[in-house]
């Protein structure tokens, strides 16, 4: 598949530390935390050629499922892409790990069957472009997975949400922002909502403005547009 010629500044995103923090907690995460589990539920059954956006330090790549013939792991964060590259060495299905934005997905339109989005929607400096950009690269008919944190439903979490948002939460968390909608904004880009549940990590225990996430798909639909 050949990538279109947009040109990626090559620090489009540029968060040193938050990286090296975020390399070492999500795998801990994975492992102790149950997100490994919640991975692997995400891409069930997802087929055919995937894009994976803000990929990480690439822990989903170990769950794709062999019926994906290609993953183009969009990722643009240095040290993650470093890190999310020798992950794909290792999986089992092909993994182009590459440079972009999710608001300039370098890579030609409805070109793919599936779009991956782990973590990331609230980390991205304008969601419903991002959200266009993958409408965009999906074909018709073609799915949107996604597990991310959202606007929690609780009066006060949501506001204890909107307010870290406006202070200090993104500058520490790699541009994090936790009071976003994501059901509302994924079916105001047009996405065709299908089975999602909502979820509370950690289940139990201190209740952190990252604690509410979404897990689900949604689908471009198949009418001309």
């Amino acid at each position: 598949m050949r990538l279109r010629s947009t040109r990626i500044p090559r620090d489009a995103v540029h968060h040193p530390v938050f990286a090296r923090f975020y390399a070492r907690v999500s795998v801990t995460a994975d492992l102790r935390g149950g997100i490994a589990g919640l991975r692997e539920e995400l891409l069930s059954g997802v087929s055919g050629r995937v894009i994976e956006i803000g990929a990480g330090n690439g822990l989903n790549f170990a769950h794709y499922p062999g019926s994906v013939s290609e993953v183009v792991a969009i990722e643009p964060e240095r040290r993650l892409r470093q890190l999310a590259a020798r992950a794909g060495f290792r999986a089992e299905v092909p993994v182009d790990v590459v440079p972009g934005t999710a608001e300039a997905l370098p890579v030609k339109s409805e070109a793919f069957d599936a779009a991956v989005a782990s973590l990331v929607l609230c980390t991205v400096r304008d969601l419903p472009r991002a959200l266009s950009e993958i409408k965009r690269v999906l074909r018709p008919g073609g799915e949107l997975r996604f597990f991310e944190h959202t606007l929690a439903p609780g009066r006060a979490l949501a506001t204890t949400q909107r307010v870290v948002d406006r202070t200090v939460w993104p500058l520490l968390f790699g541009g994090c922002h936790t009071a976003r909608d994501t059901i509302a904004a994924i079916e105001s880009a047009g996405f065709e909502l299908g089975v999602y549940r909502r979820l509370r990590i950690p289940e139990k225990g201190v209740q952190l403005p990252t604690t509410p996430c979404v897990l689900g798909v949604a689908r471009r639909s198949m009418a001309v547009e």
